[in-house]
């Protein structure tokens, strides 16, 4: 009898560990689909954003696009479908965990935490948590926000950075949840709230797609933030093939084509530590 139930038992792992397997092996599944599958988010202008034919654009959808190509060449399938889902930043990559998406292009920061869903590529952009205030009333630091509101997306790091600066600095600052950059913005020219705290670079998106500049003032970075491309967790053969493709563009300069269209061209020029990033993640194969 006992040997019976240890063969129950183990058998039952290596249908849960089949199981696993299988799931974690996107190549096998985007050929057997026909068809890769990249989410993208629609409010992370210059990043991911639906452009006014209402298809997917910007810095990161043009990466993942390459990127498809790649997948391609990997499964030499030149028909192979690429498909860009819209998905919601939800904090939990619903879309990924399910594998409804196979690649996932937008604004996310890199965290220890996350990888507990989900895995990331090599990095793909720095930048950090920042204000976008009232020219007339300006915030230009954690300190300034005493006794005033300022509005965040919540289950962003930038909420996580924001709210731990607040009350290691004992600033008395009310944080006021939004659901996306268009709420915060709304809230802020309505005098609702005295900032929008997120992304310093989505904020400068933000700020792009506005006539009157001239009447925002942006503030410095309170915190870091590295962004990578999401991919399912445990599925090395996949991320490394994301990863090739990605440091293949770094190694011959192609990011550059990508960073000119959607920041270069407004005269935004990449940081130092942006250009040390694409620097030092040239490896060789």
């Amino acid at each position: 009898m006992k040997r019976s139930n240890a063969l129950l038992f183990v058998s039952a792992l290596l249908l849960t560990y089949g199981a696993y397997a299988s799931a974690a092996d996107t190549l096998a599944r985007v050929a057997k689909r026909g068809e890769l599958r990249i989410g993208y988010d629609r409010d992370s202008e210059p990043m991911s954003f639906v452009d006014k034919d209402g298809g997917p654009a910007g810095y990161s959808v043009d990466l993942c696009r390459r990127i498809g190509a790649a997948v391609k060449a990997e499964l030499k399938r030149d028909n192979l479908k690429v498909t860009f889902v819209p998905v919601d930043f939800d904090g939990d990559f619903k879309a990924m965990v399910k594998g409804d998406i196979d690649l996932e292009c937008g604004s996310t920061t890199i965290t220890l935490s996350r990888y507990k869903l989900v895995d990331f590529t090599v990095m793909t952009f720095v930048t950090g948590g920042s204000f976008v205030s009232r020219a007339s009333r300006p915030i230009g630091s954690i300190a300034d926000l005493a006794g005033k509101s300022v509005a965040v997306i919540p289950g962003t790091t930038t909420e996580t950075a924001l709210k731990r600066q607040l009350k290691d600095k004992l600033i008395d600052a009310k944080v006021v949840s939004v659901k996306d950059h268009v709420e915060g913005m709304a809230k802020l020219d309505a005098g609702q709230v005295a900032a929008l705290a997120s992304d310093q670079l989505l904020l400068i998106g933000q700020l792009m797609k506005i006539q009157n500049v001239q009447n925002y003032a942006l503030a410095d970075i309170f915190s870091y933030e590295p962004y990578g491309l999401v991919v399912p967790r445990d599925d090395s053969e996949f991320k490394l093939v994301v990863n090739r493709a990605l440091v293949q563009m770094y190694r011959l300069n192609e990011y550059m084509e990508i960073y000119d269209r959607w920041l270069g061209s407004f005269g935004i020029k990449p940081s130092p530590v942006l250009q040390s990033m694409f620097a030092i993640q040239q490896f060789s194969d």
